[in-house]
Order: structure tokens, then C-alpha cells, then sequence
């Protein structure tokens, strides 16, 4: 049952993520690029949440975003199912509790993402590449989330261990009790 309140609440959180994005930061902009707050929020949920969680609400999210934005229905969805996946792939592999190590995944996460959906983007819909205007949204959207990421870090803990908590519980008994 708590499970299921807190997958709502992630749903919910989501399109106050999706209003943030759209409505507030996309008028605080660097250079005409704004943050990719969905890109840390789903990365956090991989990270907090479980793997199973991470990809399924990253692949939901995304599919919002192409409907909403998208030329093509389905590349922000593989691209977020991977960034939910990379979540959980860190959660195994590194320390939460580090500022240090949850910007360089956020600033990994980035990279990965805008990487991969420009090359998803190019081969479906076949445009000239333009590398070094690439690199400049990609090196400024990076250095805005990590920004943002600092920012939003004590809000990022708190929330995120909270989930931790409902889906990694560790009910393991010891063979000695």
C-alpha cells in the first residue's frame, strides 16, 4: 500500500517537475538553453527507487515528453528508460551520500542523455549534424544541472531516502536469530 502512495506521489511529483521546466526555468535561461530537471528526476527515482521503477517511469515520462514535444514518439523514452537504468546501475556501484558523486552522476546523466537522443534524433530523422552547436547545449545544459543539482541537493536526500527506505528494506534475518 505504501509503495503504491509513493509511485503516485513520484507520478504526481513529476508533472510539478514538467510545470517547473516548462513554465518557470525556461525563462531563466543561459544562452538560450534552459535545465533538464527530468533528466535528474528520473536519474534520482534509478537511484532512490529500484531498478524496475526507474526504467518504467522513466519510459512513462518520456513518452509524455514526445507527445508533448517530441518529432518522434518514443526517443526521449528510451533515452529516460537508460538514464532510470543508469540510476540503478549507480545506486550499486557508488555512494549516495557524497555531494560530489550525485553531480558527477547528474552531470553523467546529462551527457548520456542529450548524446543519445541527438543521435537517436539524427538517424530517425536524418538532419545535417552540427557538432560544435551540439557540444555548446550539451556543456551548458550540463553545468545548469549540475547547478541546479546543488541547489536542490538537501531536497534531493531527504525525499530520496525516504524512498529508499519503502522499496530497499532490508528485512534480512541472520541465520543466527
Amino acid at each position: 500500500m505504501r509503495k503504491t502512495a509513493i509511485a503516485i506521489c513520484l507520478i504526481l511529483i513529476f508533472f510539478v517537475v514538467f510545470f517547473l521546466q516548462v513554465n518557470i526555468f525556461s525563462s531563466f535561461t543561459i544562452a538560450g538553453i534552459s535545465p533538464n530537471l527530468i533528466v535528474i528526476y528520473v536519474l534520482c527515482i534509478g537511484l532512490f527507487a529500484n531498478q524496475f521503477f526507474g526504467i518504467s517511469l522513466g519510459v512513462l515520462f518520456g513518452l509524455i515528453l514526445d507527445f508533448v514535444y517530441g518529432k518522434v514518439i518514443g526517443t526521449s523514452a528510451v533515452m529516460l528508460c537508460v538514464i532510470g537504468y543508469l540510476g540503478s546501475y549507480f545506486d550499486k556501484n557508488f555512494s549516495k551520500e557524497n555531494k560530489l558523486t550525485i553531480i558527477m552522476m547528474v552531470a553523467g546523466a546529462t551527457i548520456i542523455y542529450e548524446f543519445g537522443l541527438y543521435f537517436l534524433n539524427s538517424l530517425i530523422l536524418e538532419f545535417d549534424r552540427e557538432y560544435f552547436a551540439f557540444l555548446k547545449i550539451v556543456l551548458l545544459e550540463t553545468l545548469y544541472n549540475i547547478l541546479l543539482s546543488i541547489i536542490f541537493y538537501p531536497l534531493i536526500q531527504k525525499t530520496g531516502y525516504l524512498v529508499d527506505r519503502t522499496y530497499k528494506k532490508n528485512n534480512i534475518l541472520t541465520r543466527y536469530f
